[in-house]
């Protein structure tokens, strides 16, 4: 049996594509996943199940969303080790005095090599920072999420792929629940 944390991106946010936790994970479980568990309500989902191929998963759950809510939720599948990593690779957790409410986490659907960071254009994004680490960015905002540019939006324009991003309490908070 594989754990893994499915991140549903664009669920419950102003208003938008509301899911309730409670049937997400009724319908989850319904589709055979077992031990579902929610974690607040923009779309963290613990789950296990046989299956190993994690971009079948999200497909999966993201016909089933449709399906059900008729909604189009891209779904990323995430291991342990990728949270562990997310949080050890992390160039801005290692900056004296570092602002945690400012880290951010985004998860690509794919791979990107450090060059990809020019795609990005940060030009346009200044004074907020990102760094690549292979299916990973990570974003540092300096006036904050609200006040950025560099949404999942323009990340997945610029970079040609889809993205959610979490906060660095919700990421931590994500690796403990893991076990």
């Amino acid at each position: 049996m594989y754990k893994y944390l499915a991140l549903l991106r664009g669920i419950n946010v102003s208003g938008h594509n509301m899911i309730k936790m409670e049937e997400l994970k009724t319908l989850l479980e319904q589709m055979g996943f077992q031990n579902v568990v929610t974690y607040i309500q923009t779309g963290n989902v613990f789950i296990e199940t046989e299956e190993e191929n994690t971009a079948s998963i999200g497909f999966k759950i993201k016909q089933e969303i449709f399906k059900t809510w008729g909604y189009e939720v891209p779904v990323m599948i995430i291991e342990k080790n990728d949270l562990e990593k997310a949080i050890q690779n992390n160039p801005y957790l290692k900056e004296e005095n570092v602002d945690t409410s400012k880290i951010y986490f985004s998860f690509l659907n794919k791979e990107l090599n450090s060059n990809a960071i020019h795609d990005l254009k940060m030009s346009q994004v200044k004074p907020d920072e990102a760094t690549i680490d292979q299916n990973r960015l990570y974003l540092k905002y300096i006036k904050g999420a609200g006040k950025t540019r560099m949404d999942n939006k323009y990340i997945e324009k610029k970079l040609n792929v889809l993205s959610t991003i979490r906060n660095y309490n919700t990421v931590t908070k994500l690796l403990e629940m893991f076990d």
